[in-house]
């Protein structure tokens, strides 16, 4: 059960339903994840506004999804994990991927190394080496592409401690955490 209130969309009124109901019309649905955020409109709209850019950049959905496991995986946040693992179906990656992806591992080398840099960045709290950054670099990613690596791991951190903190109900198939986490 969340710790705090899940907005019930049918409900809500003003700034907050026309938030909730953009969502339900772009994902056909509004996981419990959204309807939590929206116990603050201010929040919600930063989140979808952030979201909405981020998703129209330079890095494919693919990665985009593969980064969100990556993270997800490395804080432990099984919302997230079961979250993404949905999503990243429907943007084409296949369960032994995304299973790899949750390591950092991947079947694509510059996908891999964007993996590789985004969990460097959780781990070293964006103190990332040269070296780190180099990699990254050497493996075909642009500047644009590496802030906006940058630029999601730091919106899966957000969505990871907010599904923690709140225990926020899991709404998508349950996918069990890897052991390590």
């Amino acid at each position: 059960m969340a710790r705090v209130s899940v907005i019930d969309p049918q409900t809500a009124t003003g700034e907050i339903r026309q938030l909730l109901d953009a969502v339900q019309a772009g994902l056909g649905t509004v996981p419990n994840f959204i309807r939590v955020l929206a116990n603050s409109p201010a929040a919600l709209s930063a989140f979808l506004g952030l979201h909405s850019i981020a998703g129209a950049g330079a890095l494919n959905a693919q990665t985009r999804e593969r980064i969100a496991l990556a993270v997800a995986e490395q804080n432990a946040c099984q919302y997230c994990v079961s979250a993404h693992t949905a999503i990243g179906r429907k943007a084409g990656l296949d369960n032994q991927e995304m299973i790899a992806n949750r390591t950092g591992r991947s079947s694509d080398a510059k996908a891999e190394a964007a993996l590789t840099f985004a969990r460097a960045l959780v781990e070293h709290t964006g103190q990332v080496s040269k070296a780190e950054f180099d990699a990254v670099r050497a493996a075909g990613h642009s500047d644009a592409e590496i802030i906006e690596i940058i630029t999601h791991v730091a919106m899966n951190i957000f969505t990871n401690l907010l599904g923690k903190s709140t225990q926020v109900e899991i709404d998508f198939p349950t996918i069990e955490l890897n052991m390590a986490a």
